[in-house]
């Protein structure tokens, strides 16, 4: 929904809130169901409303827990029935410098005390955060602190240790160091976000003191946005891909009429600057794994042209595709998508045409299509809008474009056999398919909650949960990394399965459809089978639960060879495979593993 997406206005969402919701609700499309529990060190009604907006157009239903107000260390140390049958998967602690406690403003304390001070209070909310690990093991979203509305000291404030804003900042950099060190932790920063905002309209003293809320009421909406973000990519709802104009987005001017040498770009003027700015701005992104792609009108010739300039900080090899032509941009997205086999609702499409930008945004569902007006704003517009807020970070991110380019010479290759075997054979394919290890479970994490066509339950697992898969015996669990003569595909698969007497009851199912009918499904298939016969299963059940991305999935196991043991009205069905005369399915993958199975 535009209206929640940034620019927005605060007020009209404030006043709209109820209405807003209905829109939503209304619809159509999957959402995901999650409990979040809020533990509030001040007012959070509000909070909660408008959070549930945002979380709905992220494709999120939410149900919510309040702690009583400021009740949140309580709940959290001494435990709350109601939170305890609540079973939340997610809890967000609101906390800011008003529930800052031990810190006394006392010019004669020594470095010692100020010390001790610090102390005491990260000793608070480390009980908190042990206590509710301890008892749900969820992700918890904890707020850092922003600047109080005063400085006491002045300037000296933030240099004298005395100082409440020195106090402040090491309390944050000790609240830093928790999230590095402890996974399913994450920091909301309302320090950077109040400063965004403006300290002076966020600390609204008068709704502190009337309703007790710790920042201002117009305010609330870019707080419930930014928790908003972090759930989502909890949940893998992050963009995958930017899909980007060229003139006038990548550079200034129209490379067809003025020529390479006539474009802005560089450092010559200031609109070159800016330019160049947000080109690196781009180009960083490929660090996250986040796909580049072109979609331009102009001849190919002249766009390639263009990226060679030599002020350019992109070039042709940063882009994972590159459509240049004449044709409608939003059938270009479409053949982007197929190219590369990831839904357009992945995509982030950035043009400085207002027309184009409609045209997209009315044609190809779920898009994002940020407002951008001129280059100043362009960084800040995108950047804003958290499309790809990190949550998890591992190795096979940094190389995610070379390997979708490499996809794409797989494709050109397969363009030369007329027999697709052949073709299979000719890619010299290896996999490693083991049992999970710690190493890699950072990685199935986020292939669990990133995969959405060629997943056939769609459950989702935080670190926590797929921990507590890791070491359960009850579980079959393998991952598979393919390679092949163009490169490392990188953790590719991942297979759970629930030992019940004689029967493994498949609970995840996912691969990624970048490897799509290369035989990785039936290698997959193969190892699984073979671990089962070792541990004396005899049956294995398998599950698809349709949702509105997985239908490619929907014939996966009767193509396995399974038979469909029953089937609801909306399709979602179970199936059983007698693994007694199972035979091998993979003709063109060499497997190995690390003998953990």
């Amino acid at each position: 929904m535009k209206i929640l997406t940034y620019p927005f206005d605060n007020s009209y969402i404030l006043k709209k809130k109820r209405s807003i919701k209905k829109e939503l609700l209304a619809e159509s499309g999957s959402r995901i169901k999650k409990k979040i529990a809020v533990l509030g060190g001040s007012t959070t009604n509000e909070i909660v409303n408008i959070l549930e907006l945002f979380l709905l157009n992220y494709g999120i239903e939410p149900e919510f827990y309040q702690s009583e107000y400021a009740q949140y260390w309580e709940d959290a140390v001494f435990g709350n029935e109601e939170l305890d049958n609540f079973s939340p998967d997610i809890i967000y602690i609101h906390t800011t410098n008003r529930n800052i406690t031990e810190f006394s403003v006392k010019m004669s304390a020594t470095e010692s005390e100020t010390d001790d001070m610090l102390n005491a209070q990260y000793k608070h909310f480390e009980e908190v955060w042990t206590a509710l690990k301890n008892k749900f093991g969820c992700p918890v979203i904890q707020n850092n602190f922003e600047m109080p509305f005063y400085r006491f000291l002045g300037n000296s404030d933030a240099s004298d240790y005395r100082g409440k804003i020195n106090f402040i900042n090491r309390l944050n950099d000790r609240f830093y160091k928790y999230a590095r060190e402890n996974d399913n932790f994450y920091i909301n920063d309302i320090n950077y976000i109040s400063a965004m905002y403006g300290l002076d309209k966020w600390s609204d003293t008068g709704a502190w003191y009337m309703y007790k809320y710790a920042l201002s009421t117009q305010a609330i909406p870019e707080l419930a946005f930014n928790i908003a973000n972090i759930i989502k990519s909890i949940y893998g709802k992050n963009k995958k891909m930017f899909v980007l104009d060229l003139d006038n987005t990548l550079w200034g001017g129209v490379v067809g009429d003025s020529g390479q040498q006539g474009i802005e770009i560089g450092h010559e003027t200031g609109i070159a600057e800016g330019y160049t700015e947000f080109q690196s701005y781009i180009k960083n992104h490929k660090q996250l794994g986040v796909l580049l792609s072109v979609n331009s009108k102009n001849d190919m010739e002249n766009a390639i042209d263009g990226l060679k300039h030599p002020d350019s900080v992109l070039s042709p090899e940063d882009f994972v595709v590159i459509k240049a032509n004449w044709n409608n941009k939003d059938q270009n997205i479409e053949e982007i998508a197929q190219e590369i086999s990831i839904l357009p609702d992945s995509f982030v499409f950035v043009d400085d045409n207002p027309a184009e930008r409609g045209i997209v945004s009315a044609q190809i569902e779920g898009i994002a299509v940020p407002e951008i007006t001129s280059v100043e704003d362009y960084i800040k517009v995108i950047d804003r809008n958290a499309y790809f807020e990190l949550t998890s970070y591992t190795t096979d991110d940094i190389k995610r474009n070379e390997m979708y380019q490499a996809n794409l010479k797989r494709s050109c290759a397969e363009k030369k056999f007329s027999d697709y075997s052949e073709y299979l054979l000719s890619l010299e394919m290896t996999a490693m398919i083991d049992k999970f290890d710690e190493v890699s479970l950072a990685r199935i994490v986020q292939l669990t909650n990133k995969s959405n066509q060629f997943n056939l339950t769609t459950r989702r697992y935080t670190q926590s949960e797929m921990e507590s898969v890791f070491r359960d015996d009850r579980y079959i669990k393998i991952y598979g990394r393919l390679c092949d003569k163009f490169g490392d595909n990188g953790i590719v698969s991942v297979v759970i399965g629930e030992i019940k007497e004689t029967e493994l009851h498949i609970d995840l199912w996912l691969m990624s459809c970048r490897v799509l009918k290369r035989e990785m499904e039936y290698a997959m298939l193969d190892k699984l089978v073979e671990i089962c016969i070792k541990k004396g299963i005899r049956q294995i059940i398998g599950y698809y639960y349709k949702t509105a991305k997985n239908n490619m999935v929907k014939n996966l196991f009767t193509d396995f060879g399974f038979s469909r043991i029953s089937e609801d009205e909306n399709e979602n069905s179970s199936f059983v495979l007698d693994i007694s005369r199972y035979e091998n399915r993979n003709k063109s993958i060499k497997v190995y593993n690390n003998g953990g199975y």
